[in-house]
């Protein structure tokens, strides 16, 4: 079985940049969730992470629920960045 993060370095320093990226989105869609409090460094910082890195498909789609909104409006793009990211280390890693 491979390692997850072993092998080619450019491989390994795409699919941990993506994997940072996924998490910031999936910790912003978390903190909404929960209602986190929008006034704390470490959440703000988030938020503004994450809004930068979902930049391109915010309100791509109109769903009246708040909640139900913001895991589609960033958790699309953590999984197209997973999805490409992924792909790319892999052909990286046979080069």
């Amino acid at each position: 079985m491979p390692r997850r993060y072993g092998g080619n370095p450019a491989a390994t320093a795409i699919l941990i940049i993506v994997d940072v990226m996924a998490l910031i989105l999936i910790l912003w869609i978390a903190f909404f969730l929960v209602n986190a409090n929008t006034a704390n460094d470490l959440v703000s910082w988030v938020r503004h992470a994450a809004d930068w890195l979902s930049g391109w498909s915010r309100d791509m789609f109109t769903i009246r629920s708040d909640n139900w909104r913001t895991i589609v409006n960033y958790g699309l793009p953590a999984v197209v960045y997973l999805l490409i990211g992924h792909a790319v280390a892999g052909r990286v890693g046979r080069a």
